[in-house]
C-alpha cells in the first residue's frame, strides 16, 4: 500500500477554502462554462488494470478548465473593480480563460506575458479580447510588472492559482465528476500551483470522506513535492507539461493540500509523452502535456492503482501543433514502429540495393535514406547510410536488424528520446 504524503482528513484544515464555496461557485458559473462529460474508458481500463473515467475539460471553449476559476473570481468583483478592470500574469490557459470571460462580461482584461512567449499564445489571448503586455524575459519578471501595473492603473490582480475563489471555481470539476460517476474511489490531481487540486480535493472529501486523492507533478518541476515531502529535488527544465511547470507553488494551496493528499507522484517526460499519444490514439482526444499527467501516473504506478475506480482530469488541450507532431513521432520510435538505422556500407554500385532487399524481405518500409561519406570514421572507400524506416512493431524491427547483421552489416539504432 502506498504511504501517504501527508495525513488526510475529512476536509481541508485551511478555512480559506470550503466545500460550500465550491458549491456556490458551481451555481455562479452554471451555464457560462461547458459541463464537460465524464466518460468511462473501456480500453484504457483494460490497458491499466484499473477502471478509468475521463473528465474532458479540453472541451471547454478555451480548451481548459482554467475558465471555471477565472469566471468565479470575476463574478465576485465589485462593480467598481469590474469597471476598472483586472490584470494577470500568464502565458497559458489562465490568460485565455480570464480574457474570454472578462470580455464577455464587459470587464477590461490586461495580461502580462514574458517577451519570450510564443506568438501563437499572444494571438490566442488577444483573439478572445485580452490586452497583452509583453514585459520581462521570464514569468517572474512578467509577474513583477503585472503587480506594478496593478498599483499604477488601479486594477485588480487575479492570481492563476493561489486564490480561494480561483480554487473554488476549479473545484467544480470534481463536483461534476462525482455527480456523473459517484462510484469513483480515487481522483488523480495534476498539480502546478495547486489551485485545481485544492478545489477538487476539498469538495471530493466533503462528498466522499474516504476517497483517495493522489497528486501528480512533472518530474522536472517537483515544487509541491519538495514542499510537502521535505525533499530538495531540482526544479526546472523544458517539460512538455508546461501548464504545471511552477517553480513556487501557492501558499494557501500548499496549506490545503498538506492535509488532503494521500500521496504525491512524479512522472517523467517520456511517461507524459506516451500518455498524451495514447489518449489521442485510443480516445481520439487531444490534450496538452499537463492534461496527460494523470494517465501517465497511473501507467507508471500500476500496482498502486490496480482495481481502483479512478477519475482522471484531462485539464486542457492547448498544444503547439509542431510540438504535437514531435511527440507522436517520438512515441512511435519508442514503440519500435519508427526507427533510424545506421548501416556501414562499401561505396560501390549496388550496395544500397542489396540493403534495400533485406528491408523488402522483412516488409519494413523505407522512409528516407541519408549517405555520409565525409563525417564518418569509416575507411575512405566506405560510407555510412542512415535509413529511416517504418515497421509494424518492435518485434518486426528487431528481426530486420538481426537479418542485416547476419548479412555482415554493422548496424546501430538511433535512440528515441
Amino acid at each position: 500500500m502506498d504511504q501517504p504524503a501527508t495525513t488526510p482528513v475529512a476536509q481541508a484544515a485551511s478555512p480559506a477554502l470550503t466545500a460550500d464555496m465550491v458549491r456556490a461557485a458551481a451555481a455562479r458559473i452554471a451555464g457560462a462554462v461547458v459541463r464537460t462529460p465524464t466518460l468511462h474508458s473501456q480500453t484504457l481500463s483494460t490497458i491499466t488494470g484499473a477502471d478509468i473515467w475521463l473528465k474532458f475539460e479540453n472541451l471547454q471553449f478555451t480548451a481548459a478548465y482554467k475558465e471555471r476559476g477565472a469566471l468565479n473570481a470575476l463574478l465576485q468583483l465589485s462593480e467598481e473593480q469590474q469597471s476598472r478592470g483586472v490584470i494577470a500574469a500568464s502565458a497559458g490557459n489562465h490568460s485565455q480563460g480570464l480574457s474570454y470571460h472578462g470580455t464577455r462580461l464587459g470587464i477590461p482584461v490586461t495580461i502580462v506575458m514574458p517577451r519570450t512567449t510564443p506568438t501563437v499564445k499572444v494571438m490566442q489571448t488577444e483573439s478572445v479580447g485580452g490586452k497583452v503586455v509583453l514585459e520581462g524575459e521570464n514569468f517572474d519578471e512578467a509577474a513583477a510588472h503585472a503587480r506594478k501595473l496593478e498599483k499604477e492603473l488601479d486594477l485588480t490582480f487575479v492570481h492563476p492559482f493561489d486564490d480561494p475563489n480561483i480554487a473554488a471555481g476549479q473545484g467544480t470539476v470534481a463536483l461534476e465528476m462525482l455527480e456523473d460517476a459517484p462510484e469513483l474511489d480515487t481522483l488523480v490531481l495534476p498539480i502546478g500551483g495547486g489551485g485545481l487540486a485544492s478545489g477538487m480535493g476539498v469538495i471530493a472529501r466533503d462528498i466522499r470522506p474516504d476517497i483517495r486523492l493522489i497528486g501528480v507533478e512533472a518530474q522536472l518541476y517537483p515544487s509541491m513535492y519538495n514542499l510537502l515531502k521535505g525533499t530538495s529535488l531540482p526544479v526546472g527544465g523544458d517539460t512538455l507539461a508546461e501548464g504545471i511547470a511552477v517553480v513556487q507553488p501557492g501558499h494557501f494551496t500548499s496549506v490545503t493540500l498538506r492535509t488532503l493528499l494521500d500521496n504525491l507522484l512524479l512522472v517523467s517526460e517520456p511517461e507524459i509523452e506516451s500518455a498524451l499519444a495514447l489518449l489521442l490514439q485510443i480516445e481520439k482526444t487531444l490534450v496538452e502535456g499537463a492534461g496527460a499527467t494523470g494517465l501517465a501516473a497511473i501507467r507508471a504506478n500500476r500496482a498502486m492503482f490496480a482495481g481502483r475506480k479512478i477519475g482522471v482530469v484531462l485539464g486542457g488541450g492547448n498544444i503547439d501543433t509542431r510540438l504535437l507532431a514531435n511527440v507522436l513521432l517520438r512515441d512511435l520510435a519508442r514503440q519500435g514502429r519508427l526507427a533510424r538505422l545506421k548501416i556501414g556500407l562499401q561505396d560501390r554500385a549496388g550496395a544500397l540495393y542489396k540493403v534495400a532487399r533485406v528491408f523488402q524481405d522483412h516488409n519494413v518500409n523505407i522512409i528516407e535514406v541519408f549517405h555520409h561519406r565525409i563525417f564518418t570514421n569509416l575507411p575512405a572507400k566506405g560510407l555510412l547510410t542512415e535509413i529511416e524506416c517504418e515497421a509494424r512493431d518492435r518485434e518486426q524491427l528487431e528481426a530486420l536488424i538481426a537479418a542485416l547483421r547476419r548479412e555482415g552489416y554493422t548496424v546501430t539504432q538511433a535512440e528515441a528520446g
